[in-house]
């Protein structure tokens, strides 16, 4: 059901580096240059390298792929015996093609734009752009995504609601600063499915940093996901999401006109309480002035949200944490924009898990507009701006340089 993370996933014998066509094509078939650019490469990103390849290496063999008709070198770590490919970042993956002529129509996939729609204008096949964008759903989300940047102490998680071919399925999904580190499907709601689903994240995040350990993660309130997260991290705080205690009073009570922009005013006032003994407070004073004020279902879900001013609480123990599922709900709905433009999912439950992780790396990645990337510091998309790092102005060059050995560590 979920994609594979083990010790040797496909993909994570290839060496993915930032070179120019013209450069690669001077020093390929030059044994003593290939090697002092490959050096020069990990001098500059030792990130993109097994931790072998630091004990010393041999150049094994080189052969001309009949597709591209470029020469491609392999290389043999010492210490391991194990052997790489060297790729560099124009070419696409398995030698198929250039990324010059994929990374517009890849692009458009961000919005969801039907693969015979990429045919029509692009040419090749639906097929064709259907397998390429499935293709990066084998790279390892956490690894490809944080390539410089720092595992986050605080996380998002909460489970969105599609349908395989009618049948009911869950995106559990994991974000944080922005960027989605985690879409694995789960046919179930209950705490095995999502301790499964969400447990990808938790491998590929081991995988990066062995004592990871995250200190809060937001979630909905939904006990099966507290579980799971429980399960999976001991010692983690499943923080209460207070946007959602919200949503379901203004859910009931947009009918009372006056009335509901008061309760509003106060359940916000409460929120923003500097401290927990003043959030506290606050929240027991909007109990008393609901039971003078509200009646019926509003009132039940003011006391309900009022009840829960312990779990509220827990966020002031942890700066720097998720106090409401924004920062979630924003990458949400680019998920569900992109689902709802591709008629939901199809297929069996392992390519559609695929289609999902493809998607994740594709929100990531993909370029930001020119006014949004001006608010950001210049930064392009939502990797960029938490590695604080390109490794290429392409985007999609930039994605495959970040998927060196497929984004995992060794």
């Amino acid at each position: 059901m979920t994609a594979c993370v083990g010790a040797r996933p496909r993909g994570s014998s290839t060496i993915c580096l930032p070179l120019r066509q013209e450069d690669h094509d001077k020093f390929i078939n030059d044994p003593d240059a290939f090697r002092a650019a490959v050096d020069r490469a990990f001098s500059e990103c030792p990130e993109l390298f097994p931790k072998a390849f630091a004990q010393g290496y041999t150049l094994k063999d080189s052969y001309t792929s009949k597709k591209t008709g470029l020469c491609q070198r392999r290389i043999q770590c010492k210490a391991t015996g194990e052997s790489f490919q060297i790729r560099p970042c124009f070419i696409l993956p398995y030698m198929t093609g250039q990324t010059k002529d994929v990374e517009k129509a890849l692009f458009l996939r961000k919005f969801g734009v039907p693969f015979h729609a990429l045919a029509y204008v692009f040419g090749k096949d639906p097929m064709y752009w259907y397998r390429l964008e499935v293709s990066l759903g084998r790279n390892s989300i956490v690894g490809t995504t944080l390539r410089q940047g720092a595992l986050p102490e605080h996380l998002l998680a909460d489970e969105h609601h599609q349908t395989l071919d009618g049948d009911k399925v869950y995106v559990a999904t994991t974000v944080a600063e922005g960027c989605c580190l985690g879409a694995a499907l789960s046919a179930t709601a209950d705490e095995p499915g999502l301790k499964e689903a969400y447990g990808v994240f938790q491998k590929e995040a081991l995988n990066v940093q062995p004592d990871y350990q995250p200190q809060t993660v937001n979630a909905d309130g939904w006990s099966a996901t507290r579980l799971a997260w429980e399960a999976l991290f001991t010692g983690i705080v499943v923080l209460r999401c207070f946007l959602h205690g919200w949503l379901n009073i203004r859910k009931r009570g947009k009918h009372l006109k006056d009335t509901f922009w008061q309760v509003g005013e106060k359940v916000w006032n409460a929120f923003r309480a500097e401290n927990r003994q003043s959030m506290t407070q606050r929240l027991r004073r909007l109990r008393e002035w609901g039971r003078k004020n509200l009646t019926g279902p509003v009132f039940q879900e003011v006391e309900k949200l009022c009840s829960r001013s312990q779990e509220y609480g827990q966020a002031y123990r942890h700066p720097g944490c998720h106090r409401t599922s924004n920062m979630l709900d924003r990458v949400m709905r680019s998920m569900n924009r992109y689902f709802d433009n591709g008629q939901h999912l199809h297929g069996s439950l392992p390519a559609a898990n695929q289609r999902c992780r493809a998607w994740a790396l594709l929100f990531n990645f993909t370029p930001w507009s020119a006014a949004t990337a001006k608010a950001n510091e210049g930064w392009r998309c939502p990797a960029e701006r938490f590695n604080r790092h390109r490794y290429h102005d392409c985007w999609l060059q930039n994605l495959f340089v970040s998927a060196s050995l497929a984004g995992f560590r060794r």
